[in-house]
């Protein structure tokens, strides 16, 4: 993919600019993903972990209290997370 805006940004002069464009480029690019594992199952990868918390009692990881909004772990389950570019 061509980078466009950093042609125009170059001639203006602003080097800068050119920088934190590609910074905020990279960031975009990087996704994380999150699922969880427990000693018999594994879950899915999400893109949100709110989402992968909501859907955790599907296998057993653990659940969402209603009330507080927090999120009980069970023993032996453990949070995978992955970067993709």
């Amino acid at each position: 993919m061509k980078n466009i805006f950093a042609r125009v940004t170059w001639r203006t002069g602003t080097e800068r600019a050119v920088r934190h464009y590609s910074r905020a480029m990279k960031k975009l690019q990087t996704m994380k993903r999150f699922r969880f594992v427990t000693p018999h199952r594994v879950g899915k990868w999400y893109s949100d972990l709110n989402l992968a918390q909501r859907l955790a009692e599907t296998i057993g990881a653990g659940f969402l209290e209603r009330r507080t909004g927090q999120f009980v772990l069970y023993p032996g389950v453990r949070l995978e997370t992955a970067e993709d570019e």
